[in-house]
C-alpha cells in the first residue's frame, strides 16, 4: 500500500513513524520547503502525547532537549496567583509533560523517520496542490516544486493532509472555504535566553480581560545558568493593525507593542525585559478553522491543524496532532498485515471511518472550547470579579469552580490522568513482532 503524507511537521512525521511501526513500508512525506530547518518557537507536549512519543521510542532523545514541566500557574495583571496545578509526573501521570522548542521536536522526529524509513522517505520542495480520488480508488496528486520550478504528478493508495492551517489538501476537499477566520487578537512570540524564573519548571499565564502573557522555559540550563524561555503576549488588534491572515512569522520591533504590556512586571518575571532580550519578535493573527462535518473523502483524509486548527489555549495543537497520527496508524494497521481480497478499498474506508469517529468529535469540541478561552478563562473570571485585584482568589472565585474548569478541560481534551494512564495503547506490534496464536 502506497501512502503519501503532505507536510513534514509534527503530525506528519509522527504519522510516518507510526505507520512504519505497524508494518507499512511504502511511505513518503512531502514537504513544501526546500530544506527542513529548526524553525519556530516553543510548544508543550501534554502527557497523552508524550505517551505516544515514548511508545515510538523517542522519550529519551526528547528528555535531553526539553524541560519536564512541573506546574502551570495563572496570575492576574498584578501578579497575584489565580490558579496553580501540578503537571506531568507531579500530577500523577505515568508520563511527563514536555516544554520544547518546536524545531528541536521536529528534528528528533525527522531524524527518526530517516533512520527507520530511509533518507529518501522525506521529499522536500514538493508542495501538494491537489489530491483527488480516481474511480480506481487511487489518489491522483498534483505537486508543485517552488525551488526547482515546475510541477509533477504522482499517485497513491492513501493521501493524508498534514499540511497545516493553510492546507492545500483541505482546500482541495473544501474549495469554497476561504482563509481561516480571525478573532481580532494579535499574538507576538519569541524566545529569550534568560535566568530561570520561579522554580525553573513552571509555565505561567498572566494578564486580564484584554492582555495575556504566556512564558515557560524549554531547555535545560546552559553553563551560564540561562535557559531558553518561550514567551507570547496577546491583545486585541487596533484599527490600524489589520493583518493578512496568511501573514505569519513577520518580524516586528518590540517597541511597537510593548507599551501595552509595560506594567506586566512581577517580582519573579519582568515581561517587557524578557521580550526585549530576545533575538526577534514575530507577530501572528490568532486564527483557527471552522470544525468540519467530515475529514475523509475517498482515500484522502486530514490530520492535525489541517483537520482542526484551534486557538492556542491549553497547549493542545501539537499534542492533538500526535494523537491523531497514532490513532490513524492504529486503525490502518490491519491493512499492513494482509492484502485484502479485491484491493484495499472497503477495508481502507472502514479504517478511515473509525479514525474519524475516534478523533473528529474530540477535536471539534476542543476547537469550540478554545474559542471560549479554554482553561485560560480563569483569568477572565478573576478580572471580571476583582478588576482592582484581590486579597485571596477564593474570595472572588471559589476553589471548586477553578478546579472544575481545569478538570473539565482536561476531560474534553483527553488528557485527564485517568484516561491517559488507563486507556489501552494505540501501539500495534509490527508483523514480525506478533506472537503466534
Amino acid at each position: 500500500m502506497d501512502i503519501l503524507i503532505a507536510g513534514a511537521g509534527i503530525g506528519g512525521l509522527t504519522l510516518a513513524l507510526s505507520l512504519r511501526t505497524v508494518g507499512f513500508e511504502r511511505i513518503r512525506v512531502l514537504e513544501a520547503a526546500p530544506r527542513i530547518e529548526p524553525l519556530g518557537v516553543g510548544l508543550n507536549i501534554l502527557p497523552n502525547a508524550v505517551r505516544e512519543l515514548a511508545e515510538l521510542g523517542l522519550a529519551d532523545r526528547l528528555a535531553d532537549l526539553c524541560v519536564p514541566t512541573g506546574e502551570l500557574s495563572y496570575y492576574d495583571r498584578f501578579g497575584s496567583l489565580v490558579w496553580n496545578e501540578p503537571r506531568g509526573l507531579g500530577a500523577g501521570y505515568r508520563w511527563p509533560q514536555f516544554s520544547i522548542h518546536r524545531g528541536r521536536l521536529q528534528q528528533v522526529l525527522l531524524d527518526a523517520v530517516r533512520e527507520r524509513l530511509g533518507p529518501a522517505a522525506v521529499v522536500t520542495d514538493a508542495r501538494v496542490r491537489d489530491a483527488q480520488t480516481r474511480p480506481d480508488r487511487r489518489v491522483e496528486v498534483l505537486l508543485e516544486h517552488p525551488a526547482a520550478g515546475g510541477g509533477s504528478r504522482c499517485d497513491a493508495d492513501l493521501v493524508v493532509g498534514a499540511d497545516g492551517i493553510h492546507s492545500a489538501v483541505r482546500a482541495a476537499l473544501y474549495p469554497e472555504e476561504g482563509p481561516p477566520p480571525w478573532n481580532g487578537l494579535l499574538v507576538w512570540r519569541g524566545a529569550t535566553w534568560s535566568p530561570p524564573f520561579l522554580d525553573g519548571r513552571t509555565m505561567i499565564i498572566a494578564g486580564d480581560l484584554g492582555r495575556r502573557v504566556v512564558a515557560y522555559p524549554m531547555t535545560p540550563p546552559r553553563p551560564d545558568g540561562r535557559v531558553l524561555v518561550n514567551w507570547a503576549v496577546a491583545r486585541p488588534a487596533r484599527t490600524d493593525e489589520r493583518l493578512d491572515r496568511a501573514d505569519w512569522n513577520r518580524p516586528v520591533d518590540p517597541e511597537t507593542f510593548l507599551p501595552d504590556f509595560a506594567d506586566l512586571r512581577f517580582d519573579w518575571l519582568d515581561v517587557p525585559g524578557l521580550v526585549r532580550g530576545g533575538d526577534e519578535a514575530l507577530v501572528y493573527p490568532m486564527v483557527d478553522r471552522e470544525p468540519l462535518p467530515r475529514w475523509t473523502f475517498g482515500a484522502v483524509t486530514l490530520l492535525g491543524d489541517a483537520a482542526h486548527a484551534m486557538y492556542p489555549m491549553g497547549s493542545n495543537g501539537a499534542t492533538q496532532s500526535i494523537v491523531d497520527a497514532r490513532v490513524l496508524a492504529y486503525h490502518l494497521a490491519g491493512l499492513a498485515r494482509r492484502a485484502p481480497a479485491g484491493g484495499v478499498g472497503d477495508e481502507l474506508d472502514a479504517a478511515l471511518a473509525a479514525y474519524e469517529r475516534d478523533r473528529r468529535p474530540v477535536t471539534t469540541e476542543l476547537q469550540r472550547n478554545n474559542r471560549q478561552m479554554g482553561p485560560e478563562v480563569v483569568i477572565n473570571l478573576a478580572a471580571e470579579r476583582a478588576p482592582d485585584g484581590f486579597r485571596h482568589i477564593h474570595d472572588v472565585v471559589p476553589a471548586e469552580e477553578l478546579a472544575e474548569i481545569s478538570q473539565r478541560y482536561a476531560r474534553t481534551a483527553g488528557f485527564d490522568v485517568q484516561t491517559v494512564n488507563g486507556r489501552p495503547s494505540y501501539g500495534v506490534p509490527a508483523p514480525s513482532e506478533e506472537v503466534p496464536r
